[in-house]
């Protein structure tokens, strides 16, 4: 007699394959639109962007800011030749300029030549007149008497090496053909050297010049930028585009108004 063998049935325990409630969507667009756009939304997204972009802008212009004003404090530091000091000259119209009343309160680029210089003081002051065109149309010349307006606006100064020849009525005629806003200065050969020492320009002329020889005098080849104070804060050379050398100087007076001396009475 045959007798049938009945399987044992195990009982295995249910599953559960989600840990966390299930979230529940009242309409499938908001179902489909949660793994559309994922964790994020699109306005965290735009913000995350927005302030990482800001971050970096930030640092880079703080970085170039401090690299600026490491350049400043090392031009005017302690145990180095000072660069620049009070002088009194005489303008293009003859008329006496003294650089405690005039440079003092505003910045000031100085550039030292000679009229009879065939072509690099030509050119450098071809780059001065873009230089003061580019400055003045980030911070407008002004008439006013306001000590906040008149710091940041440019004074230019071209210095003679040659006040043999360059008298103010030559000097006059010449930067007619640049820019109306540079000031010619010149005097005695003392006075000259004298100026000339105080920012550290080198310049030579060759011996034995009698008067109505032609001849050329060696000299430096640098704008010096000066502030408010009257304290040297860069020298911007040849290798400078006068668009390169105007954001210099920009640069300087966007730190000299940031820093509040703007103020300053």
């Amino acid at each position: 007699m045959c007798s049938r063998k009945i399987p044992w049935t195990i009982q295995r325990p249910a599953r559960n394959f989600h840990s966390s409630p299930r979230r529940l969507y009242k309409t499938v667009q908001q179902a489909r639109s949660r793994y559309r756009i994922g964790p994020f939304s699109i306005a965290s997204v735009v913000i995350f962007l927005s302030t990482g972009f800001g971050m970096l802008f930030y640092f880079r212009y703080e970085k170039e800011r401090m690299e600026r004003k490491r350049i400043a404090e090392h031009s005017k530091g302690v145990g180095r030749p000072k660069v620049g000091g009070p002088f009194e000259l005489v303008d293009q119209n003859g008329q006496p300029f003294s650089s405690d009343d005039i440079m003092k309160g505003r910045f000031s680029l100085v550039y030292f030549g000679f009229t009879h210089c065939p072509d690099i003081c030509p050119e450098e002051l071809d780059k001065m007149s873009s230089m003061i065109d580019l400055v003045s149309a980030a911070f407008p010349p002004t008439t006013s008497n306001d000590s906040r307006s008149k710091a940041l606006t440019l004074l230019p100064l071209f210095i003679t090496c040659d006040p043999a020849r360059d008298t103010p009525s030559v000097l006059k005629a010449y930067l007619q053909e640049f820019h109306p806003s540079m000031i010619g200065l010149t005097g005695t050969w003392e006075q000259m050297k004298a100026v000339c020492k105080s920012y550290r320009v080198y310049f030579s002329t060759p011996e034995g010049v009698k008067p109505g020889m032609d001849y050329l005098v060696d000299h430096s080849i640098y704008f010096y930028l000066m502030d408010p104070e009257g304290d040297f804060v860069e020298a911007i050379g040849r290798q400078h585009t006068a668009e390169q050398a105007a954001r210099i100087i920009i640069n300087h007076m966007n730190d000299w108004k940031r820093d509040g001396k703007a103020e300053l009475k």
